[in-house]
């Protein structure tokens, strides 16, 4: 696979939407056989939580044997990704409706939003993918909010199930290389929301 990332720092950042852990695991690799060197955090509840998509260890010991590095668990271990200049872009995939609403109102209190707010103090680009089934409903204004927040963008979602989950939008997570290299030159991909004909 092409090298088009040789030497971008990515933080790779995953919290609870247990689902879609398969798909951003598999992201993750790719975004690495391109060349990027991966700095993986996981929130504290994605990082110790056991569920039929996989046990906590597993989920860690996956995502640290794709970066080639210790996982980033704890506030105190994601403060120094900012001073240290460890990442020029960070990807939060899967990012939650509850982390993105935690982002527009600045709310520190995890792993990943510490390892946000660290690395935004640089004005670099954050991408989101998000996985929610409240994305259309109490977290929506939140999701909007950060729509015009500058050095935020979206990889492309969709509502997976509009029927049966109404207020549900997941990222297109096989988008998130094309969207890693068009937040890394200040472009959001649009779409940002559609809806696969059936």
């Amino acid at each position: 696979m092409t090298d088009i990332f040789s030497g971008l720092k990515i933080g790779f950042a995953m919290t609870g939407s247990f689902c879609t852990f398969g798909k951003c695991f598999e992201q993750a690799e790719i975004l690495k056989n391109m060349g990027a060197e991966i700095i993986p955090i996981m929130s504290e509840t994605a990082s110790a939580t056991s569920t039929r998509f996989g046990s906590a260890e597993e989920n860690i010991k996956k995502l640290s044997l794709i970066a080639g590095k210790e996982v980033i668990t704890s506030i105190a271990d994601a403060e120094p990704i900012g001073p240290k200049n460890m990442t020029d872009i960070m990807v939060i995939a899967p990012c939650t409706s509850n982390t993105a609403s935690k982002l527009a109102n600045s709310i520190t209190d995890t792993a990943v939003t510490m390892a946000v707010k660290s690395h935004l103090r640089s004005g670099k680009p954050v991408l989101l993918a998000i996985a929610s089934n409240d994305s259309l409903l109490g977290s929506a204004k939140n999701i909007g909010e950060l729509f015009n927040r500058k050095n935020y963008y979206f990889v492309p979602m969709l509502q997976d199930d509009c029927t049966n989950k109404p207020a549900s939008l997941v990222a297109e997570f096989s988008m998130l290389p094309q969207a890693v290299e068009s937040a890394l030159r200040g472009i959001q991909l649009r779409p940002i929301i559609y809806h696969k004909p059936d």
